[in-house]
C-alpha cells in the first residue's frame, strides 16, 4: 500500500518527521533555514528534497513545483514574540504577521488532508495587542480554508518518553475527527508499587541512558562503541540494531566545575553548594561570590524519576545524575526518545550566536547538535499523534 506522504516545515533537526515515519509514513520534504539543521535531517531522512532557508522567500509556484503533493504538513513555526517580517506591518503579536502565516500559506497551496502544528503551551493563552486570543485568530483562518480545527496540550510522558514535557498541538482537518488526539499509553509511576491499570509506566531517566558508555568530563567521543548491553524495552528501541553510537562526546568542564558538581546531589543545583570556594562567582567581580546564581543552571537529575524539559540549552541545564559532568548529546537524544541510529551533524556546543556574527565567523552560527536535540519534537510523541491520525482517517481514496 502507498505510504502516507508528509512535507515537514521549519522542520529543525526532525524530531517530528522521525515520529511520523516510525508511524509508517513517508517524509518526501523539509523546509528549514538552519544549515546544520538541515544537514542532520538530510543524513537521517536521505528521500526527503529538502528546501534551505526562509520559507517567506519560497514562492507558491515555486514549492507547487519543488515539492510532491503530500497528505499531511507538519510543523512548529518559530513562535519568539510571533514577530513581524515587515516593519510597520501591523501588531506584532498578531499571528497573521508572522511565520505562523506561513504554516497557513502551505495549507493554502497544497491543501493536504491534515495539518499538524506544534508550538510552546503558552501560545493557547496569548493574545494580541488588541485582545484577541492568538489561537482564535488562527483556528479562524484554517476554517477559512475548509478545515476542523482541534487543539490541546499534550504531555511527551503520556506517550513514553521519560521527561517533563508539555507541547501544545493543533490539527487541522478536512475530515472530522472523533478523537482528534492520542490517548495516554503511560504514566509516571510515583513508587514502585504505583499502577494504572493498562497503562505502561514510562522509563525513568535511568532507564532511558544507563545503558550508554560510562565516560567522565573530557571524555566521549562522536562515534564510539557501546561497552555494555542493553537492559530494558527502552533501550532495545532507542538501539534500533545500531552498530555504534553518535554524540556521545562529554563537555570539556574545568576541574572547578567538576568538583562543584561533586558537592551537588540528586535535585540540588549551583545555587546549593554551601562552599563559597566552589560558588559561582561574579562576572567581572574580582573574585566575588555570585549573590543570585541562575537556580535551574547545572541541577543534578535524579535518576528514578523522569527528567525535566530538555530545552535548547540542556547543556547547562542538568548535571548526570551520577557522573560529575552535564548530559552529553546522546543523553538528551535519548531522553527525547531518539532512536540511537539518529546522528546529528554540525558541533555539539556554539558560544554566543551574537558573538559569532559579530567576529564575522557566520559558518558556525546554526543551531548546534545540542539546540537541534531541544528544539525537537520527541519523536515517540510524535509517532502516538501520527498513529492516532492514520487510524481514522482514509488517505488513499483519491489516490
Amino acid at each position: 500500500m502507498e505510504k502516507i506522504k508528509v512535507l515537514d516545515v521549519f522542520s529543525g533537526a526532525g524530531g517530528f518527521s522521525c515520529g511520523f515515519e516510525m508511524a509508517g509514513c513517508e517524509i518526501i520534504g523539509a523546509i528549514e533555514r538552519d544549515k546544520w539543521a538541515t544537514d542532520t535531517f538530510r543524513l537521517n531522512h536521505p528521500a526527503s528534497k529538502i528546501l534551505l532557508g526562509d520559507i517567506e522567500t519560497f514562492t507558491n509556484d515555486f514549492l507547487r513545483k519543488e515539492i510532491e503533493q503530500p497528505d499531511i504538513i507538519i510543523g512548529g513555526p518559530p513562535c519568539q514574540g510571533f514577530s513581524v517580517c515587515v516593519k510597520n506591518a501591523g501588531d506584532p503579536k498578531d499571528p497573521r504577521n508572522s511565520l505562523f502565516i506561513e504554516f497557513i500559506r502551505m495549507a493554502q497551496i497544497f491543501s493536504p488532508k491534515v495539518m499538524v502544528m506544534e508550538n510552546v503551551p503558552n501560545i493557547a493563552k496569548a493574545k494580541t495587542q488588541d485582545g484577541r486570543k492568538v489561537i482564535d485568530i488562527i483556528k479562524t483562518e484554517f476554517i477559512k480554508l475548509g478545515y476542523n480545527v482541534y487543539y490541546n496540550i499534550l504531555a511527551a510522558s503520556d506517550y513514553g518518553v521519560p521527561q517533563m514535557r508539555q507541547r501544545f498541538v493543533l490539527i487541522a482537518s478536512k475530515e472530522k475527527l472523533e478523537e482528534p488526539f492520542p490517548k495516554a499509553t503511560h504514566f509516571v509511576a510515583e513508587d514502585e508499587s504505583d499502577n494504572h491499570g493498562d497503562l505502561l509506566r514510562c522509563p525513568t531517566l535511568w532507564e532511558a541512558i544507563s545503558d550508554l558508555p560510562d565516560i567522565e568530563a573530557r571524555e566521549g567521543a562522536e562515534v564510539m562503541a557501546y561497552t555494555k548491553p542493553a537492559t530494558n524495552d527502552y533501550q532495545k528501541m532507542c538501539r534500533n540494531e545500531a552498530s555504534e553510537l553518535h554524540n556521545h562526546l562529554a563537555m570539556k568542564h574545568t576541574k572547578r566545575l567538576v568538583e562543584r558538581f561533586s558537592h551537588m546531589t540528586w535535585g540540588q543545583s549551583v545555587s546549593d553548594i554551601d562552599d563559597d570556594n566552589l560558588k559561582q562567582r561574579k562576572r567581572n567581580g574580582n573574585g566575588a561570590v555570585s549573590d543570585s546564581p541562575y537556580d535551574q543552571n547545572n541541577r543534578r537529575m535524579h535518576p528514578d524519576k523522569i527528567c525535566h524539559t530538555i530545552t535548547a540549552t540542556f547543556y547547562g541545564n542538568f548535571v548526570h545524575p551520577y557522573k560529575n559532568r552535564n548530559f552529553t548529546a546522546r543523553e538528551g537524544a535519548r531522553i527525547q526518545s531518539f532512536p540511537d541510529t539518529y546522528v546529528f551533524l554540525g558541533k555539539p556546543t556554539v558560544v554566543s550566536k551574537k558573538l559569532l556574527m559579530k567576529e564575522g565567523r557566520t559558518a558556525e552560527a546554526f543551531l548546534c547538535q545540542y539546540s537541534q536535540i531541544g528544539n525537537a519534537v520527541p519523536p515517540l510523541m510524535a509517532r502516538a499523534i501520527a498513529e492516532n491520525i492514520i487510524r481514522q482517517i482514509n488517505f488513499t481514496e483519491e489516490k
